[in-house]
């Protein structure tokens, strides 16, 4: 009895070296890491105006809260990704709809290179009453980024969200002004 189970401790140990060895060679035959994912700052929110930029001249406001994603490839496989991007938005004083499409896009870039490809969408928000913000996730579950062969890891591209912005609000993002509202505590 004590041999035959130290013949399957064995046997057992045999396997699991054999399965390490190959999840190893998996492991640097395909580096693994996802692309990072970033809201582009100059894009990541917007105060559209219907006046003077105070607060009781905002029509409209966005915000991405937060991205995720998610990734799969092997061998000389594209990067097959999935996105999640959590967007607030705002109805303020001097809004004339309750109904209002919002533009964002979704890029591709090699790291801090060019962009690779960009989509934009179109995130359709309906207000009910005197609800003034309303809070949406958007998933986009494929994004595929080409690859030149197994040994292009993840790491070698950046997907970029934003909002599709004016010029004039890029330059105020990028101003750092921010609005206060006293009311708010």
């Amino acid at each position: 009895m004590n041999k035959l189970l130290a013949l399957a401790l064995i046997a057992a140990a045999a396997t699991a070296c054999s399965t390490s060895e190959k999840r190893r060679a998996a492991r640097e035959a395909n580096p693994a890491p996802c692309p990072n994912i970033i809201a582009l700052s100059d894009a990541a929110r917007f105060i559209e105006f219907d006046g003077e930029e105070r607060v009781e001249d905002i029509a409209y406001t966005g915000e991405i809260v937060d991205v995720g994603s998610g990734c799969r490839y092997f061998a000389d496989e594209p990067i097959e990704m999935e996105v999640s991007i959590d967007f607030a938005l705002g109805r303020g004083p001097k809004a004339t709809e309750d109904e209002k499409i919002f533009g964002y896009f979704v890029a591709v870039t090699r790291t801090n290179r060019e962009v690779i490809a960009k989509e934009e969408y179109g995130l359709p928000i309906e207000w009910d009453g005197d609800r003034s913000v309303a809070v949406e996730r958007v998933k986009i579950d494929k994004i595929t980024i080409p690859r030149a062969g197994q040994n292009v890891s993840g790491t070698n591209f950046e997907v970029i969200v934003g909002f599709t912005v004016t010029p004039e609000q890029a330059v105020y993002n990028r101003s750092g002004k921010s609005l206060k509202f006293p009311n708010i505590k």
